[in-house]
């Protein structure tokens, strides 16, 4: 008995093929890869759009420098209570875009990997899957935010102690020597709170790539998929720097995700243009005095969703691929999925 196509070809791949393999995948499933993620770019923009066109409406900071100084000068406190708002829907928008995109990588990954075993899929398989584990997927997003919360704090730390140092020591300074010195100390601080804030967000990303994928094909409550995910991205599955699990998964993203902003870029090219047109990328501020109508303003903000929806894919296939490279290096997948179909049946 020979094994099926999707198993003949099923090995640990290098950096180079993992890329050309998800790519492969990408254009040939190019329309249903394509009508999936449709659906989740569609939500995203419709609720990104509902929130940016309230807050232009109802926050000052979207309403022009002007109006901001004037009310100013009137009622300070409405401005800090506008700007809390403004940087809680934008906390909440973005808590809900990695939510949709990680749904959406759940979705892809049970209609890529059981392709890529051999098996028969169909797109509504994920999409039934993603409405199955949406409970407890939901419930270990919600503790990895937890936790990234509390390694962001902890990075951040260094420059925080730094910029209160600094802060204390520039305005206690009795000679211009120690003023001098605190304002150092306080821009070193600032630096590494960035530093911090970047470090914590790659971190993040790097810690629960897999955990979607877990979802997708492992049946684990939130807190074992949570172990699970960490489990398969920790350590190294080959000799050297590039064996190491997360060097290797930095190294494959970076790369995946620097064709995702090259393409995103191109799609976005005539949002850019409308807005330069009405001059609110020279002149921010211009943006309330001389809004863009909607009209000219949701097509080509449709245009880049469509692009985003045909090339967001390769980047969830991507992930699939790397979770099943993942559980065949570590655990052997492969020669047990060729044992399974050639051991003989009754």
């Amino acid at each position: 008995m020979s094994p099926p196509s999707g198993i003949k070809d099923l090995r640990p791949l290098a950096l180079g093929e993992l890329i050309d393999r998800s790519a492969i995948f990408w254009r040939t499933h190019l329309k249903p890869l394509f009508v999936l993620c449709l659906g989740f770019e569609l939500v995203n923009y419709i609720f990104t759009k509902g929130i940016t066109l309230t807050l232009e409406r109802t926050n000052l900071f979207m309403q022009g420098n002007k109006v901001v100084e004037e009310r100013m000068k009137d009622d300070p406190t409405s401005v800090f209570r506008d700007l809390g708002t403004m940087m809680l829907a934008a906390s909440a928008l973005w808590v809900v875009l990695i939510w949709s995109y990680w749904l959406a990588t759940l979705v892809m990954t049970r209609y890529v990997v059981p392709l890529q075993l051999g098996e028969a899929a169909r797109p509504t398989d994920g999409l039934r899957r993603g409405l199955q584990r949406l409970g407890s997927f939901t419930g270990a997003y919600l503790l990895t935010l937890l936790w990234g919360l509390g390694i962001g704090l902890l990075l951040m730390l260094p420059g925080v102690i730094l910029f209160v140092l600094g802060s204390v020591l520039g305005k206690s300074g009795s000679s211009s020597g120690a003023a001098l010195a605190g304002i150092l100390i306080l821009v070193g601080g600032g630096l590494l709170i960035i530093l911090g804030m970047i470090a914590a967000f790659l971190w993040y990303f790097l810690r629960f790539s897999l955990l979607a994928p877990v979802f997708a094909m492992e049946d684990l409550s939130a807190l074992a998929a949570f172990r699970r995910s960490g489990a398969l991205i920790a350590g190294r599955v080959a000799p050297g720097f590039t064996g190491r699990v997360k060097v290797r998964a930095m190294i494959l993203f970076t790369a995946v995700s620097g064709i995702l902003i090259a393409v995103t870029l191109l799609f976005s090219l005539p949002s850019w243009i409308v807005r330069g047109a009405y001059g609110h990328l020279t002149n921010p501020s211009a943006a309330a005095a001389h809004p863009i109508p909607q009209a000219l303003l949701v097509p080509v903000e449709l245009f880049q969703v469509l692009g985003q929806s045909i090339f967001t894919p390769l980047a969830l296939v991507f992930s699939a691929m790397f979770y099943l490279d993942m559980r065949m290096r570590r655990e052997g997948l492969d020669l047990e999925r060729r044992l399974d179909t050639l051991r003989p049946t009754a």
